[in-house]
């Protein structure tokens, strides 16, 4: 059984940043792309961002593009997501996905392409 953790969230002001990190424990770390998702009171879960198998290649939502890099480390069997520039509008909890690929660079966006999920970590902006 594929086991994700997620931790780094907390309260920070608006311009503030914070790095989470995604602990695999589980499985193969390297034959996973891995997505970070978010969810705000509400609303439905949203894509974030995502990084292959390599680490060679990611995406983002337009709404982070510039502020939030992600990045893993297979030695680790962890991924990252360091956020910048916060804004207010970025609270939500905040989740992370294995995406089992056979394409080493590829990450996806669609959140019916991931496997497992963490619980989730909450991220709240204040202004």
């Amino acid at each position: 059984q594929v086991r994700l953790v997620e931790s780094g969230g907390g309260l920070v002001q608006a311009g503030g940043s914070l790095r989470l990190s995604c602990a695999v424990s589980g499985g193969t770390f390297r034959d996973y792309a891995m997505g970070w998702f978010r969810q705000a009171p509400g609303k439905e879960r949203e894509f974030v961002a995502a990084v292959s198998r390599s680490g060679a290649y990611t995406d983002y939502a337009d709404s982070v593009k510039g502020r939030f890099t992600v990045s893993r480390n297979n030695a680790r069997n962890t991924v990252y997501l360091q956020m910048t520039s916060l804004k207010p509008e970025d609270t939500a909890v905040y989740f992370c996905g294995t995406d089992y690929t056979y394409n080493i660079d590829e990450a996806r966006r669609y959140s019916h392409d991931y496997d497992y999920w963490g619980q989730g970590t909450q991220v709240t902006v204040s202004s």
